[in-house]
């Protein structure tokens, strides 16, 4: 007996910013906005909320996966054609350290802030749009029922509600409850720095992020590693709900892989441009970053620091050595005839900064599933350095405080296996009454620490404008 076809509701005239607006309330929102259109790579957002089932989990529970996995198999539905690829199925973080902890690799001890390092939730309701038509739909699956005639009722049930929260909002009874979670006090906090921004705190004195730099360049000399990534944890505390500062930070810093996520007690607020993997098929594509330059908003300058960027040997090194690790941890899961690199150190500009992008294709062997590309290839090799075991040795002896979210992934497995998971770099985690946003940059043996340090707060620059335009 064939499975029941999902309710499928065309919605005419769609703003899907405002969409996310009213179902913002409800519980465990996740907006998946391609702020920033690209035919290539933001050409669908994808808007869900309120998921039948919820799986929470800290660094070393590899079960998770497992479980992931298992309700993926059971409730595998084939993608209608002409739709948005999202059509149900999980979506959620995973957290760096989560994939650390798949290698082995102890965190970093610090971690007061206590953010799942893994939130799926699985949405039976999507709400897709596809930017390059104008055309948006509503596609209720009808799950977890497995009963023909009740997942018919439940996918239709479903629809209305959502339909209903789209005309007048969620209202208290359904919303989300409140957080229970206190606001942390400065003393609870690790050790924190003054920087040159008002309000805005650093895990590292300036003087001790430059000594890291020293110490990780040592590292590469001594042939530890080749690369490796450094990163400051910047603090400024909850001015305003986090809703008011995703809105403010899609406007000033744009992007193809941003997002909302709500886990209860956390809430992610993503401006990322970088794709960690996607999978269509069995294809597989991932796109690392590694190179940046400072946009001035002066074509004549960028094109002058584009230039630069694309003549800078240091950078294109970073970058190549990341594409080497990528095709590299691709080729666990994927067949080695496949693996290519189609794209090498392309320049791309986004809102505040300019990067060296390549792209590295392949193809899923007929033995893998796409989750397997996480203990495979995550955390993407653009935000660890390599070899990635040891680098992620040094990222934990050398930054004070677990990552978190940073660096990790977000996005969706849909119910196909069609996968699109993004690197959350300029990214925001709203939590116990404060906003965190680290950032970092790739360290080779010709990296100059000053330069370095300049670099992470280039990098922040989208979020800084953000945050002041709400202050």
């Amino acid at each position: 007996m064939n499975d029941p076809a999902p309710v499928i509701v065309p919605l005419a005239n769609f703003d899907i910013v405002a969409a996310w607006e009213k179902l913002r309330e409800a519980p465990r929102c996740l907006f998946l906005d391609s702020a920033l259109q690209h035919v290539r790579l933001g050409r669908y957002s994808f808007l869900t909320a309120d998921p039948w089932r919820w799986i929470v989990a800290q660094p070393g529970d590899r079960d998770c996966l497992a479980r992931i996995a298992e309700l993926l198999a059971q409730f595998q539905t084939p993608t209608i054609s002409g739709l948005p690829p999202f059509q149900g199925g999980a979506a959620g973080l995973f957290g760096y350290e989560f994939g650390a902890a798949l290698e082995g690799v102890e965190a970093a001890k610090q971690d007061e802030f206590n953010v799942p390092q893994l939130a799926i939730g699985f949405y039976d309701v999507v709400i897709g749009v596809d930017h390059a038509s104008g055309d948006a739909w509503l596609i209720s699956q009808g799950f977890p029922e497995t009963n023909k005639n009740k997942r018919i009722e439940r996918a239709q049930q479903r629809a209305d509600q959502f339909l209903r929260w789209l005309q007048v909002g969620v209202s208290p009874e359904e919303a989300k409850p409140p957080s229970q979670r206190q606001p942390l006090s400065v003393e609870r906090l690790t050790p924190q720095f003054s920087t040159p921004h008002a309000g805005v705190t650093s895990s590292f004195s300036e003087t001790a992020y430059l000594a890291a730099v020293e110490r990780s360049v040592e590292y590469v000399r001594a042939g530890d590693i080749f690369q490796v990534n450094l990163s400051q944890r910047l603090l400024h505390p909850a001015t305003s709900e986090p809703a008011t500062l995703y809105r403010s930070l899609r406007t000033c810093n744009a992007a193809p892989f941003a997002a909302y996520f709500d886990m209860d007690d956390a809430t992610l607020l993503s401006a990322s441009p970088e794709r960690f993997v996607q999978v269509k098929g069995r294809q597989v594509e991932t796109r690392p970053i590694k190179g940046t330059r400072l946009r001035s908003g002066r074509p004549e300058w960028d094109m002058y620091a584009g230039g630069d960027l694309l003549a800078s040997e240091k950078d294109r090194a970073e970058n190549i050595m990341i594409v080497d690790l990528m095709r590299n941890d691709l080729s666990r899961v994927c067949a080695d005839e496949s693996v290519s690199v189609t794209e090498l150190c392309v320049l791309e500009q986004y809102a505040t900064v300019q990067h060296l992008v390549s792209t590295i294709v392949a193809r899923l062997r007929d033995d893998a599933c796409p989750l397997d590309l996480l203990p495979a290839a995550f955390p993407g090799g653009s935000i660890t350095g390599a070899p990635k075991i040891r680098a992620m040795q040094i990222i934990a002896e050398l930054e004070p405080t677990v990552r978190g979210p940073y660096c990790g992934s977000l996005g969706y497995i849909g119910l196909d296996g069609t996968v699109d998971l993004n690197i959350l770099i300029r990214t925001v985690t709203a939590a116990a009454g404060w906003w965190q946003f680290p950032v970092g940059g790739g360290l080779v043996v010709q990296s100059e620490p000053r330069r370095e340090y300049e670099e992470t707060w280039h990098k922040a620059g989208g979020i800084l404008q953000a945050i002041a335009a709400i202050s």
